[in-house]
């Protein structure tokens, strides 16, 4: 009678303050009836003052505060067969040694986009409704306008930066509305936009024409500072700019001179460059800037979907089934 295979041996290593929230106590059972835990948790610190305990291990486990995978760690994991990473990019952490190893690795970017996209939905409605506008003026006048021209959700344009994980879920969500999606990414198909419900269209047009713009980018060499005063000035009257992406991706000192001389616009910024911003910078005091730290992605209780696929994809790899969000290599430098 054949015996069982040994279960693989993991180690799980991320920063100890959203721990919990990641890997909460019922997806860390779920995980021990599949792997055998080297141990307790660590911290990317804790595992630097024993990387011995690299050894043994055939899976990482991690999170934020990840170890990068540079030469150095992969010499001292000669096991390694699998990296699951309960966040959004992976571009800090991974290194051509260990694009070179071929160890499949997994990245939970899909299950956070999904509050990402949710928090988006919510200011694109308030973009087309240009509730932070209307609210700025209620404000300073103490008046209500009578009958304000808005947008709103019907028949008006939207236009999406970028058609990643993220970007393709806020189309999802805008196609339940009866307004007009755009969207500019070079790399984008016509079949990716037919089957996303988008109209591909250069990016000086998505500027030019939406009510509202969403940046849904990658931060690479060629989008760096991409967003800078020719295209916000091309934005039409009381336009709504949301980035939930990379601050990077906006000039900032062009934005604030732009915001400053058209005070109908809004720029909804829950990333900066960099986050948070200098204490002087002016996006504290414009009055059309709003500043969220970071909501969109995923908080508390909402961490635990990256934890879940995980362990979702920690059991196929057990079952040697193949990964459903392992990231191609070859597509690895065009991701966030």
């Amino acid at each position: 009678m054949n015996e069982p295979a040994p279960r693989p041996t993991a180690l799980l290593v991320m920063e100890e303050e959203r721990r919990a929230d990641v890997y909460p106590r019922e997806v860390l059972a779920e995980i021990d009836r599949l792997v055998h835990r080297q141990g307790p948790p660590l911290t990317r610190q804790q595992l630097d003052e024993d990387p011995d305990v690299l050894g043994r291990i055939d899976v990482l486990l991690t999170g934020w505060g990840a170890p990068v995978l540079d030469a150095a760690f992969l010499s001292r994991a000669p096991q390694l067969q699998a990296v699951l990473v309960a966040a959004g990019s992976v571009r800090h952490l991974t290194t051509p040694a260990f694009w070179a190893r071929g160890i499949p690795i997994v990245s939970a970017a899909a299950a956070n986009a999904i509050s990402v996209a949710e928090f988006t939905l919510a200011q694109v409605l308030l973009g087309l409704k240009q509730v932070h506008r209307i609210t700025r003026e209620v404000a300073s006048s103490r008046r209500f306008p009578h009958n304000p021209k808005v947008p709103g959700a019907y028949r008006s344009r939207v236009g999406l930066m970028g058609l990643g994980h993220i970007g393709r879920l806020v189309a999802a969500h805008l196609s339940r509305f009866d307004i007009e999606i755009l969207a500019t990414d070079p790399i984008a198909s016509a079949d990716t936009a037919r089957r996303t419900g988008v109209r591909l269209v250069g990016i000086e047009e998505l500027f030019a024409t939406c009510h509202v713009v969403s940046l849904h980018a990658p931060l690479l060499p060629e989008t760096r500072g991409t967003i800078g005063a020719r295209l916000l000035n091309s934005l039409g009257p009381g336009a709504t700019l949301i980035n939930t992406a990379r601050g990077a991706l906006i000039d900032e000192r062009a934005a604030v001179e732009v915001l400053r001389a058209r005070p109908d616009l809004t720029a909804v910024l829950d990333v900066t460059h960099p986050e948070p911003p200098a204490r002087d910078s002016p996006l504290f005091t414009l009055p059309n800037v709003v500043l969220t730290p970071h909501l969109g992605g995923a908080l508390g209780a909402e961490r635990h979907r990256l934890g879940q696929l995980v362990l979702d994809e920690l059991r196929r790899f057990t079952k040697d089934q193949p990964l459903q969000y392992a990231i191609d290599p070859t597509r690895a430098a065009s991701l966030a």
